[in-house]
């Protein structure tokens, strides 16, 4: 009786190795690499290596610039917002939208003044409204391209309207300031010579949480004994203005009806 094996041959491009097409049998028998799936490029990897066309050593470096290539290269208009989320906190703030950058005040953040913030919208909103933003439809060649064009817009220009929404309440704002992303990393030491160096900055980052200001600086060798005493007071009585609400707080302006608002408020009445 005629016992047929049957074989995959696996090919490879030209130019792959050495210009040349390359062959690989392989059939059911478990193979050495286990840890690789008889699939994809870790099981073709593997199988060059096995048959000694490919050598060992990955270019690790190579790789990794082509992966921050790829990274730099990819355009995500939708960076700075996302969908809203019907919690205030908790896993949401993971997808919550960077209010300042959509207004252009990523580097004032809450710095910015009123005005500033008024005059910021009116520029972006002004830019990016749905009607300003028609040439990119143009642009697209199909009807379905053209749909999700549309919808991005839109969805853009809704962001830049609830940013100012919260930016411009006060109340809303300071909550958004609070879980604002924030360097709150104390250092633990330092040469004695750099101590003023080091910690100084760290008091300042920390001030902008205080009701009061503007804050004492943390000086040098050479500061007064009555600055320093000022310095200390300062920070025993420390009252910061930082809030944050309930992890899983629901946000009352996202409500569809006024029942749903309702029932808002009695969850997050158990909260308190």
């Amino acid at each position: 009786m005629a016992v047929h094996t049957k074989y995959r041959l696996i090919t490879y491009s030209p130019e792959i190795v050495d210009g040349k097409p390359i062959f690989v049998s392989s059939n059911c028998l478990p193979t050495k690499a286990l840890k690789y799936e008889p699939a994809g490029h870790s099981f073709h990897s593997a199988a060059l290596k096995l048959i000694g066309v490919k050598e060992e050593k990955e270019n690790k470096e190579a790789d990794n610039k082509k992966v921050v290539g790829d990274k730099e290269q990819a355009y995500l208009p939708s960076d700075s917002y996302s969908s809203k989320s019907k919690k205030k906190s908790g896993d949401g703030d993971k997808q919550q939208q960077d209010h300042y950058a959509l207004l252009g005040l990523s580097h004032l953040r809450y710095l910015a003044t009123e005005d500033q913030i008024r005059k910021s919208y009116r520029e972006a909103a002004l830019r990016f409204h749905p009607d300003k933003q028609a040439a990119l439809l143009l642009a697209e060649k199909t009807e379905v391209a053209k749909e999700a064009k549309k919808d991005e817009i839109e969805t853009h220009f809704k962001a830049i309207q609830e940013a100012y929404e919260v930016l411009v309440d006060p109340t809303k704002r300071r909550i958004y300031d609070s879980t604002d992303e924030f360097d709150d990393e104390i250092p633990t030491d330092c040469a004695p010579q750099d101590f003023f160096k080091v910690f100084g900055p760290a008091f300042m980052r920390n001030g902008r949480w205080s009701v009061n200001q503007p804050i004492p600086s943390l000086g040098d060798d050479k500061t007064s004994i009555k600055e320093v005493d000022s310095f200390y007071d300062f920070w025993y009585s420390f009252k910061s203005w930082r809030e944050f609400p309930q992890a899983d707080e629901f946000d009352l302006e996202q409500a569809e009806t006024r029942d749903h608002k309702r029932w808002m408020e009695r969850q997050n009445a158990k909260l308190s």
